[in-house]
């Protein structure tokens, strides 16, 4: 069998051979600029993960792990097919959209009692009860809920089968290695499988993989079960969101075809070559943005508040793409509809 690529290397290669997406190296050092101005402040910090969002657990503990571990095992397609459209969800008097509407919905099942982070519950839960937990304000409901409520059922049974139902026993299992807990996790959770071909090799991105070791990491605050020695290993999280900020800020080029298709809504499935470009070169691009960025605070011969990473990057780069929407509606995302992102 061929070789699997590790999302670094798969994104290399696939910025090599791309021929509708491509990396502007001017763009690219425009926004290392742009984050030279926040590599002092709380943005670009481990700490910011909960200190800027209101509904990540405020704890370092293990409830907080499985907080995260629910969430990153559902944390794929909140994309609306129509703006005005969309999957609400109202917790503690604000309404939430996208990602933080599942956020939100975890928290408030919470409340209700409901123990939705809870291996052995969700294991079992059924369809009824997923659709009443994710239930939105308005008529759209949350998007592939029978996926979600599938995914649920098969990783919960996994995590009481060969974890003991709880996540921190996986983490322990890494020896502090951010790799091995990504390669545990995407060994033993199919849903988190985020592997597809391009120009005859197999590629990965695991998205989801990377980003449950990443907000492992920032719930417990870069200590304990939450220290890892090649955290900086991680790349960015390939999803449809980044690349639509990458191309705003002008790091990152469509082709005019390509550019046509998205903005005219044209869906790409999962693996599509224009799919595979679009996540490999985001992904790509922020890696040699991290790197200007580390050799801009170098010439200036400053020391960042802490580790400077391709992780911290994308939380920011995420954050601003929020921020900026309403900027950035000439500039489509790409619509993919599928578990890993």
């Amino acid at each position: 069998m061929d070789v699997l690529l590790t999302p670094r290397e798969s994104a290399r290669f696939i910025a090599e051979n791309s021929q509708d997406v491509f990396i502007d190296s001017e763009g690219v050092r425009r926004v290392a600029e742009l984050l030279l101005a926040k590599a002092s402040g709380p943005e670009l910090r481990v700490e910011g993960w909960k200190t800027l969002h209101e509904l990540n657990p405020r704890a370092a503990d293990e409830a907080a792990v499985n907080w995260v571990f629910v969430v990153d095992t559902l944390n794929f397609s909140f994309w609306s097919e129509r703006d005005e459209h969309k999957c609400l969800v109202t917790y503690k008097g604000k309404t939430y959209s996208g990602y933080w509407s599942l956020c939100a919905a975890v928290n408030r099942a919470l409340d209700e009692g409901i123990p939705i982070t809870s291996a052995s519950y969700y294991a079992t839960v059924t369809l009824d009860q997923v659709q009443h937990i994710f239930r939105s304000d308005t008529d759209v409901s949350m998007p592939l809920i029978e996926e979600r409520h599938r995914i649920l059922n098969e990783t919960g049974k996994i995590l009481l089968e060969k974890f003991g139902g709880s996540f921190i026993n996986c983490i322990r299992k890494s020896e502090k290695s951010a790799q091995k807990l990504m390669h545990l996790v995407v060994e033993n959770f199919p849903s988190y499988r985020d592997v597809t071909q391009f120009e005859g090799k197999r590629i990965s991105f695991y998205k989801r993989a990377q980003i449950l070791v990443a907000d492992t990491w920032s719930v417990l605050e870069g200590k304990g079960d939450g220290f890892f020695k090649d955290i900086s290993s991680i790349t960015m999280f390939a999803d449809y969101r980044l690349p639509q900020i990458l191309v705003y800020l002008g790091a990152l080029k469509y082709s005019n075809e390509l550019l046509k298709k998205l903005l005219k809504g044209e869906m790409l499935s999962y693996g599509d070559k224009q799919e595979v470009e679009i996540r490999g070169c985001s992904l790509w691009c922020v890696e040699l943005i991290r790197d200007c960025l580390l050799e801009l605070i170098e010439k200036k011969g400053e020391k960042p508040n802490g580790e400077i990473n391709s992780i911290l990057l994308d939380f920011y780069l995420w954050d601003y793409a929020r921020d900026h929407r309403e900027d950035m509606e000439g500039i489509p995302f790409h619509r993919t509809r599928c578990i890993y992102y």
